[in-house]
């Protein structure tokens, strides 16, 4: 998995060829102990969850 970006203790990671569970594109983010799928098109939550703030962070 591997990582696109760093910032602010946050991680996002891109997996390829991973449709089969969310069937849209898609990164991956953790921050400390909390782990989230968003979309990218979107920027929506398609599994998991962050904090408020990080997720604002990831979504802007």
């Amino acid at each position: 998995m591997p990582t696109i970006s760093m910032f602010y203790g946050i991680l996002i990671t891109l997996l390829f060829e991973d449709d089969k569970r969310h069937h849209l594109p898609h990164f991956h983010v953790r921050y400390q102990g909390f782990k989230a799928s968003i979309a990218i098109e979107d920027g929506r939550v398609l599994a998991g969850n962050l904090p408020n703030k990080q997720l604002r962070l990831v979504q802007a």
